[in-house]
């Protein structure tokens, strides 16, 4: 699924959409970050509470493409900005985590891409 796909249909806050037609293949939620390093695919949209710069970073190791920012977490300028440089989409959401992840999986798993 196009990023530009996932923000329609999500319906989550845009913070930071470098290219809307990079392709989002999974969803993997997680708060701690060396999780994330040993399990979260390529082409994934990390669903997280960590809303800082490392995040962006563990992203950009793990060629994710997305991150959403769950409980409507403030997001610095400071994040969105690396956010636009390594070309990692951001948004944000009200959602619990659960609650996120039941929308993301819903929405990769209706795909027909």
């Amino acid at each position: 699924m196009k990023l530009s796909e996932f923000v329609e249909t999500t319906g989550f806050e845009v913070l930071c959409l470098p290219d809307a037609s990079v392709t989002v293949e999974e969803g993997y939620t997680s708060d701690l970050l060396s999780d994330v390093v040993s399990n979260c695919p390529e082409d994934s949209v990390l669903i997280t509470v960590q809303n800082h710069t490392n995040s962006i970073a563990v992203c950009t190791l793990v060629e994710a493409v997305a991150i959403v920012i769950t409980h409507d977490r403030e997001i610095t300028q400071e994040m969105i900005e690396l956010a636009r440089q390594e070309e990692i989409a951001l948004f944000r959401t009200p959602l619990s985590q659960f609650q996120a992840t039941c929308v993301v999986a819903s929405v990769l798993n209706g795909s027909s891409e």
